[in-house]
């Protein structure tokens, strides 16, 4: 009988063994977690943008303000009559 209860304490320390520290163990499980942690950020980062470049998009295709804007913003363009004045701060 001692022998049988000597064998499931060694057996039961092996598998706690196994659990905490084995392969496929509570260890790689944390390691495996927090990785998934930092994926979910950084894929929501990546939907956030994606939405605010369709809503770009949709601005774009609808209407002609946005083009307007982006066309005085990022290319200097201006209207015909207007006329631009360009102030330049002296040091």
């Amino acid at each position: 009988m001692r022998s049988f209860t000597a064998a499931l304490v060694l057996i039961l320390a092996w598998l706690q063994y196994s659990l905490w520290f084995g392969t496929n163990g509570y260890q790689d499980y944390a390691e495996v977690r927090q990785e998934i942690d930092v994926q979910q950020a950084v894929n929501n980062e990546l939907l956030q943008r994606n939405n605010e470049m369709y809503a770009e998009i949709d601005d774009l295709r609808q209407g002609l303000d946005a083009i307007e804007e982006r066309a005085r913003h990022e290319l200097g363009m201006i209207k015909e009559g207007e006329t631009f004045y360009r102030i330049i701060e002296t040091p």
